[in-house]
């Protein structure tokens, strides 16, 4: 053999041995091998009816069962100061993000070298969902953090393994992360269900790690389900509500169903400053909503469309819909229509009724949120509308949701006018000055009174109405002071429903919104 090709030879050799060894390594330090950081197998959801007998055994099996699946998690931060995310909450349990109220049961941070900030510790859990280290979270969680450490059930004191964010959802509040480091026993896989097979009654068990109490097991039924309260303003996430015992700390860990499968990520409890633990009323997440974003999650990136409209609050009544030339109760009425969006550039206005998206029936406004935000942006789609009672076809672009643009901004106040007026649906009116005009970017010569004050349950908080919001038309009319909203408004019989169209500056921004009310 040639000297060149034994250098080849030895070359090759050494390079494999060199493979070999890593590998080796790899092996006995827990370190992940290059392989496992590529694949997520999405766990398969378990469709067949709950059915059987709950005994002495059950939840003890359940427990024994699960936990191993469970893990606390254990997060670094710095501090930051004071910010527009903290008045919605940061990486603390949903508590105070959707029902107010200060941080609870958070070490304090640590005291930093001087010119640096302080570190704030947080505690949470996971689940996992595949062998190669990938758990499941709540994105408040982890959404701030610069370590993440994780503990397993039954392991050593202190003994914990590093991790890294994979991918992180805002809107359901979910993230994904994925053990860098792998320890030498193998992961058991929590199991999932189908949380639409889920009702009121239904027994489930919540597992977690509340006020770092390890692996806490607690036991309750489903109280309601589709509870608006994930999410943001305007994009509320409907969730399974429970009054097995959430607590600090809970958050991101799973709720299961009697056979032991995950149906839910326990993600915010129903708190008051005065009693920050649990008062019987949590919510999580539905594991078939987390399911269907795990592979986006995977690659690190969640994409949704969105067409800027947003929808009435009031339901389609056989009266409404019988008002707006519908020929029965299915549709979603536009309240907003975006000036610069997708829908305003197709030709769609505050008040068309949607009834078909992409050939698609539009039950109500829900069916229309979930159809638009699952279509790929940049899609041209078809969407039927009923436009001032007559039915046309549109092609609508679908553009992407940016979050943090569309939550960005705050809605602008006015200050309140002078001899408001009572209008008979449960709010106040009163003029518009030129201050509050310039102050709401009103646009010129519109405008016929301002909100000043709205009743609780009353017609026009059932429709949406707010303080501040301008009235520009009430049944298509134009008004211009407010003695002829006062008496277009009187005109409407009990019973009758009243189309308003309103100037409200949001956060994309001062627009017209399409409203409809009825009169009791």
């Amino acid at each position: 053999m040639s000297t060149r090709k034994t250098t080849l030879f030895y070359a090759v050799l050494i390079a494999m041995a060199s493979v070999a060894v890593g590998m080796v390594i790899a092996s006995q330090w827990g370190l992940p091998q290059a392989s496992s950081a590529q694949t997520l197998n999405i766990p398969t959801s378990n469709t067949a009816p709950l059915s059987g007998p709950i005994d002495a055994q059950t939840f003890r099996t359940i427990a024994k069962a699960q936990s191993p699946t469970v893990v606390n998690i254990q997060t670094t931060s710095r501090a930051r100061t004071r910010e527009l995310t903290e008045f919605f909450g940061g990486s603390d349990d949903l508590l105070q993000r959707f029902f107010g109220g200060q941080p609870q049961g958070r070490p304090a941070p640590r005291r930093a070298p001087r010119g640096e900030a302080p570190q704030e510790e947080g505690t949470g859990t996971g689940f996992i969902i595949d062998k190669n280290g990938f758990i499941l979270t709540n994105n408040h969680v982890v959404e701030r953090a610069e370590d993440i450490r994780v503990s397993l059930f039954g392991a050593v004191r202190n003994e914990t393994f590093a991790a890294k964010v994979i991918g992180r959802d805002a809107l359901t509040d979910t993230a994904l992360i994925q053990l860098t480091e792998m320890p030498s026993a193998p992961l058991q896989e929590a199991k999932f269900g189908d949380s639409s097979l889920m009702e009121p009654g239904d027994w489930v068990v919540a597992i977690g790690n509340p006020f770092r109490l390890s692996h806490t097991v607690t036991v309750g039924v489903i109280s309601a389900l589709g509870r608006p309260v994930g999410g943001f303003l305007g994009r509320e996430q409907p969730m399974l509500q429970t009054d097995a015992a959430i607590n600090p700390g809970n958050s991101g860990g799973p709720l299961l169903n009697v056979r032991g499968e995950v149906v839910g990520i326990n993600t915010a409890i129903f708190a008051v400053e005065q009693s920050p633990g649990n008062m019987g009323i949590g919510f999580a997440m539905p594991i078939n909503v987390v399911r269907d974003l795990l592979p986006q999650l995977r690659e690190g990136k969640v994409t949704r469309g969105v067409i800027g409209v947003g929808v009435s609050r009031e339901p389609l009544t056989q009266e409404l819909a019988q008002a707006m030339g519908l020929p029965n109760t299915s549709g979603a009425v536009l309240s907003t229509v975006n000036p610069d969006g997708p829908a305003a550039r197709a030709g769609l206005e505050p008040g068309d009724v949607i009834i078909e998206f992409n050939g698609r029936p539009v039950a109500d406004n829900e069916a229309l949120v979930n159809l638009v935000v699952s279509t790929k942006p940049g899609t041209t789609v078809p969407v039927t509308v009923v436009k001032k009672k007559q039915k046309q076809t549109l092609n609508v672009t679908v553009d992407e949701l940016d979050l943090d643009s569309e939550q960005g901004r705050q809605a602008a106040t006015g200050n309140s006018p002078e001899e408001p007026t009572a209008t008979g649906f449960g709010m106040e009116v009163g003029p518009i000055t030129p201050e509050i005009s310039r102050e709401l970017e009103l646009p010129r010569n519109r405008g016929g009174a301002m909100i000043v004050g709205v009743d609780r349950n009353s017609p026009a908080s059932a429709a949406g109405l707010q303080p501040n919001d301008i009235i520009l038309e009430v049944n298509q009319q134009p008004v211009a002071n407010v003695s002829q909203v006062q008496r277009e408004l009187q005109r409407a019989a009990a019973g009758q429903p009243v189309f308003l169209l309103i100037w409200r500056v949001g956060p994309g921004g001062g627009q017209t919104v399409f409203v409809t009310m009825t009169k009791r």
